[in-house]
């Protein structure tokens, strides 16, 4: 590659997702992975793309709106351009309601979202049919939401990285630690071990690694809702997968490793939807996933190098996040238009 206008360090969602941004408008980028597309959290298995509540409406919350929005066309134009497809699909989602309390705080949310989310999608608390793919509710109702989707992690990286080539940008693994070449701004999206780099250099904890387990079951649901059920989710993807995750851990001995919490998500599981009792384990995975001490995406230039860039701290939304943020640090990067929020700022 002959000119280079980009240098993203990190092959995952953020890196891959900003750097296909860039190339959308015209620039020439490089990714450059130590190890291996979607080595860190973002190959993992679950793929929610789900809203916060509409209620404290915050920043935070409207940014993550706008990029649940675009996301349809977002990901449209990827699968378009590199052939491949990313498992996108917004199936929306459905939440059991534990009492009499829990449904009307639900029809107050579905009133503030019929305001916030701009008519474009809907909070709705509905009664519970007694389907197969239903999860148990002890008040009889449901919450539906119908801006949940849902991606197949592995598979979106794919096609993002054939979609940059695609555009001729140079996607780049198994490079180890070597330091970027200095031809061109630099962004740094290298997920948790990112992060320990921006604490050590800015003498600040800025962010450590969470660790998370997670299964797939073979069960074909491609067309059916995501679930969320007390702290757990549920995610049919287009592959005939269904994912499970996942766990939050601050102590661990092995970061990568699967143990006896990965079984007690499974059992979890089984106990919300007893039609998965049967189905075959396809896949597990374990891993650090990138977590801000501010509990927001971390953006925007590197304090203290000069044309150097970070997005980091995708912690459990980084791939609802993704498209928005893309383009803002494209935007940012290129043409030093910067929309960043204030609470995601270094």
């Amino acid at each position: 590659m002959a000119r280079v206008d980009l240098t993203v360090m990190g092959a995952g969602i953020f890196g891959l997702g900003i750097a296909w941004a860039a190339a959308r408008r015209g620039a020439k980028v490089r990714v450059i992975e130590r190890d291996r597309i979607g080595a860190g959290s973002s190959g993992g298995l679950v793929g929610a793309l789900s809203p916060h509540v509409p209620e404290g409406w915050n920043p935070k919350k409207a940014f993550q709106l706008d990029s649940l929005l675009m996301a349809e066309d977002w990901w449209h134009a990827v699968a378009q351009a590199s052939g491949l497809s990313p498992g996108y699909g917004r199936v929306g989602r459905l939440q059991p309601l534990a009492d009499a309390a829990a449904v009307a705080l639900a029809q107050a949310r579905g009133a503030g979202a019929a305001v916030l989310w701009q008519g474009r999608a809907a909070w709705d608390v509905i009664p519970a049919q007694g389907g197969a793919w239903e999860p148990a509710t002890p008040s009889g109702y449901l919450v539906h939401d119908t801006l949940s989707a849902r991606l197949h992690p592995q598979m979106a990286l794919r096609a993002l990285a054939a979609a940059i080539r695609a555009l001729g940008g140079e996607v780049s693994e198994a490079q180890g630690l070597a330091p970027p070449p200095a031809d061109s701004p630099i962004l740094w999206a290298t997920g948790a071990a990112g992060l320990l780099d921006l604490s050590r250099d800015q003498n600040r904890k800025i962010g450590d690694g969470v660790k998370g387990q997670a299964l797939s079951l073979i069960f074909p649901a491609v067309t059916l809702p995501q679930l969320f059920v007390d702290g757990l989710h549920v995610i049919p993807h287009a592959d005939g997968t269904v994912a499970i995750g996942s766990t939050s851990e601050y102590q661990w001995d092995d970061p990568t490793a699967v143990d006896t919490q990965l079984d007690g998500l499974h059992a979890r599981a089984i106990a919300a939807l007893p039609v998965l009792q049967d189905a075959p384990v396809a896949a597990r995975w374990a891993g650090l996933r990138p977590r801000a001490k501010t509990r927001a995406p971390l953006l925007g230039p590197w304090p203290g190098r000069p044309g150097q860039f970070v997005a980091n701290g995708g912690f459990k939304i980084g791939f609802g996040m993704a498209p928005k943020i893309a383009e803002v640090m494209a935007d940012l990067i290129l043409t030093g238009r910067d929309a960043i929020p204030d609470g995601f700022r270094l």
